[in-house]
């Protein structure tokens, strides 16, 4: 077995041997180990502002590419469906990319999540302790100017994809499923005007018309007047859904809908190809030695639920000089997403 990749040629970290991907070794014996590289997907900027994860190969067809168009074109949110795995999730990042939109603002949904967090946030109690502390500094007398109302609020990735720009910001709605019954039907109002208010701003005295606010990107404030934030290009909504629930008919009269099917063997292999490649593999050979990994995905994709990533996975170690016929190594990294664990 060729082993060229990550961790080959290595032992246990103290000198060289065919099994150097065995990092953890279970014996109790502590060692100074050099980690191979990571997976080009599990790479990660780690600099300061803008998008922490590098940009992945992405792929689609062209009936697909299409139906995203068409939801840029209409300025409707794109309601993305699929199984898990199938790059619902990837789409949004994909879209940013290709179109040199920035950093794409991610709101994951859950079944605590409301509309309001999405909005923005108000500290109220922040507020009141920073005053009463300036109050007790000063002795009881009036405390000196401190941070404005603008400090504390800051606005959710909803609010800030609604800031006006003048190119449209990504934002992802993750799993929009798992919210509560009445969320999708909150959204109606806000994706229909494209604005929304900020009652404790509205309520400020004329001279406070214009407030600097946080945004939802690192180290970022926008100017908020009388309350009021209203976008000038509707950002490009990506909302994804396991098909855990029904969405009402209202909803989905105002979304695009797009089904992402699970990619045959053809697009596998020009996903893992395309991925190798974002590695610095070469192209051609870079698929050598897959194809009892790929007869082994997709008959068991045939009898259950299974992720792309987890057949890049599969490579990424075969190509480390991993040896996946080991006894449940492939039933670890192919296992199936749905059932009990």
């Amino acid at each position: 077995m060729t082993t060229t990749g990550p961790g080959a040629g290595r032992g246990d970290g103290d000198g060289g041997g065919p099994e150097g991907w065995r990092l953890f070794r279970g014996d109790g014996r502590a060692r100074t180990t050099e980690f191979p590289q990571a997976p080009p997907w599990r790479r990660f900027g780690g600099g300061a502002g803008g998008d922490r994860r590098r940009p992945r190969p992405y792929l689609i067809g062209p009936a697909e590419a299409d139906v995203v168009s068409a939801a840029l074109l209409l300025r409707r949110p794109l309601l993305v469906t699929g199984q898990p795995g199938t790059g619902k999730s990837s789409l949004a990042h994909a879209v940013a990319h290709e179109l040199s939109l920035g950093r794409v603002l991610h709101w994951p949904v859950n079944s605590r999540t409301t509309l309001q967090d999405a909005l923005y946030r108000y500290d109220a109690i922040g507020r009141l302790r920073e005053t009463n502390l300036r109050r007790d500094r000063d002795d009881g007398a009036a405390p000196d100017d401190g941070p404005g109302i603008g400090s504390y609020v800051r606005l959710g990735p909803l609010g800030t994809a609604l800031v006006p720009s003048p190119r449209p910001r990504v934002l992802l709605v993750d799993e929009l499923d798992k919210g509560d019954v009445d969320l999708p039907n909150d959204l109606l109002n806000v994706f229909e005007e494209g604005e929304f208010e900020i009652p404790e701003l509205a309520r400020l005295p004329e001279d406070q018309a214009r407030v600097r606010v946080m945004t939802a990107d690192p180290h970022s404030w926008t100017e908020v007047e009388r309350g009021r934030v209203c976008c000038s290009e509707f950002p490009v909504v990506v909302i994804t859904s396991n098909g855990e629930r029904d969405f009402p008919p209202a909803f989905l009269r105002r979304c695009v809908r797009l089904d992402l099917p699970e990619p045959d063997e053809e697009r596998l292999r020009e996903i893992i190809r395309a991925h190798l490649e974002c590695a610095g593999s070469a192209a051609d050979g870079g698929l050598e030695g897959v194809d009892d990994l790929m007869r082994a995905f997709l008959a068991r994709r045939a009898r259950g639920e299974l992720a792309t990533d987890q057949l890049l996975n599969a490579v990424f170690l075969r190509r480390g000089g991993v040896d996946l016929d080991a006894e449940g190594l492939l039933d670890a990294v192919l296992h199936r997403l749905g059932g009990t664990v």
